[in-house]
């Protein structure tokens, strides 16, 4: 038997390989099915099932390319109604896989179909659960995202949540291992381990969710300081369960190379959106006017599918050479299959045409400590709620990147501020978004908070961030 975790840092996302004597079944895999092919091929071994632990909401599942390429049957738990072919596998069904057996526990709440999949080793011992977003490494799963789909308010779905811990894992031995299908920095939870694997006897000892004293307190505990959820959850969601384009085209068109004047023609002609993803300390020194800017070194995808509304949005992408297919690829992840093309060899095939470039107002933190005045100047801080609180500079405004959209309209544009996050990344996707818009009235600071807080700048801990910006 062999269990294999394979993790994606930039989604905090884990799918599972497991093969037995010759068979395999791979649990909530990614979109791109290559890199399990070329595995399965390798071990010599055929692929059986491809379990899916409900329909996910922060990234697209490979399940469907995965299916058609290796003939293996799609396994979702009871209640699910995919637009496709697939089993719909019982409560304690059972299903083997070589020597082995994995067992179907239905365990609502997450969603209504929610389901953790218990596999048995050749000795028939419980060995281990993927526990998909039912139970994380010190979470559980937010039970708000299908209230909708669902026809509940997200106490009731978190009522079901507790029945199924407590009914369908708790019993369960100390020493089964846990292998959940998110890690710390996912949206699908508030409170998760950096952690990606644990024993199911420690998370009963120290996750939260799972030590409350009544079914009350469970609920109220999970369904207090949820954030709302990124807007492309419920268009992925959509997408797993009724179909999507293959992987292989997707990146046939990102991957189509355009000169300047194609690709100035395209963002002419179409209401595509110049998607930039090289680094920020690229970025800020010159750009295709109204870009916007998110990295592809920092949380790129989640990043985009938080600030991109709609996952059809037409896109065409200037990289770093040689990064075009990685970034086609975490698009493709979260959705955004609509890419219409990329810039040929890069932002310098735009220099070298002698076309309108943009830049960003950036200094470092040193000049800023010599240009800030405390009660005169205006400072954004767009970093999480939970970061500002711990420390921020004195008398800044902590508006968040995620809710740029709303609080955009709080800015006078004849005011200037100073912008900032922690270390430039999601400050400089808020300079590109305000310069996309308009606004010219900021400068932004390299470095952000932690360069900031080697300087004299004074800071403190006192939360302010509901001011207003102009009352």
């Amino acid at each position: 038997m062999n269990i294999e975790q394979i993790y994606t840092g930039c989604l905090a996302q884990g799918a599972y390989y497991i093969s037995s004597n010759g068979e395999a079944a791979i649990i909530d895999p990614l979109r791109e099915t290559q890199p399990y092919i070329s595995r399965l091929e390798k071990d010599n071994v055929k692929l059986k099932y491809i379990f899916e632990t409900h329909f996910h909401a922060d990234f697209v599942s490979g399940h469907l390319d995965l299916a058609k390429k290796t003939g293996a049957s799609i396994v979702y738990g009871p209640t699910a109604q995919p637009s496709f072919e697939f089993i719909s596998a019982k409560d304690e069904q059972e299903f083997k896989i070589g020597s082995i057996i994995i067992k179907v526990l239905h365990t609502p709440g997450h969603t209504l179909e929610s389901t953790t999949y218990l596999l048995k080793d050749e000795t028939g011992k419980d060995y281990c659960i993927f526990s998909g977003d039912t139970l994380f490494l010190g979470d559980v799963g937010r039970p708000d995202l299908a209230q909708k789909a669902a026809h509940m308010t997200q106490e009731e779905l978190a009522g079901l949540l507790y029945e199924s811990l407590n009914n369908k894992i708790m019993p369960l031995a100390d020493d089964v291992i846990v292998y959940p299908a998110h890690g710390a920095g996912s949206a699908c939870g508030k409170n998760m381990m950096k952690e990606t694997v644990d024993t199911l006897g420690n998370q009963k000892k120290m996750n939260y969710a799972l030590n409350q004293p009544t079914k009350a307190a469970f609920v109220k505990a999970v369904t207090e300081g949820l954030l709302p959820p990124p807007a492309y959850f419920g268009l992925n969601v959509a997408m797993n369960k009724t179909g999507y384009e293959s992987f292989e085209t997707v990146l046939h068109n990102g991957l189509r190379a355009l000169n300047a004047e194609e690709f100035e023609a395209a963002a002419e002609n179409t209401n595509a959106l110049i998607l930039d993803a090289r680094t920020n300390t690229e970025f800020f020194k010159g750009f295709i006017p109204q870009s916007v800017s998110i990295g592809l070194d920092g949380d790129f995808a989640p990043w985009v599918g938080a600030l991109i509304v709609d996952v059809k949005q037409p896109l065409l992408l200037v990289t770093e050479k040689g990064k075009e297919e990685e970034t086609v690829t975490r698009l493709s992840r979260v959705g955004f299959d609509n890419i219409l093309g990329h810039l040929k060899d890069g932002f310098e095939t735009w220099l070298e045409s002698g076309k309108e470039a943009d830049v960003v107002d950036r200094i470092t933190a040193d000049s800023f400590a010599k240009e800030f005045v405390i009660g005169e100047d205006k400072i954004i801080d767009v970093r999480k709620e939970s970061e500002y609180a711990a420390e921020h500079v004195e008398e800044a405004y902590n508006r968040p990147l995620a809710n740029i959209n709303e609080w955009v309209k709080e800015i006078d544009p004849n005011e200037h501020f100073y912008l900032h996050c922690a270390g430039g990344y999601r400050s400089m996707i808020a300079a590109s978004i305000l310069q996309a818009r308009g606004y010219r009235n900021f400068t932004e600071i390299a470095g952000g908070f932690k360069a900031i807080s080697t300087t004299a700048v004074p800071k403190t801990n006192f939360v302010c961030q509901s001011k207003m910006m102009n009352p």
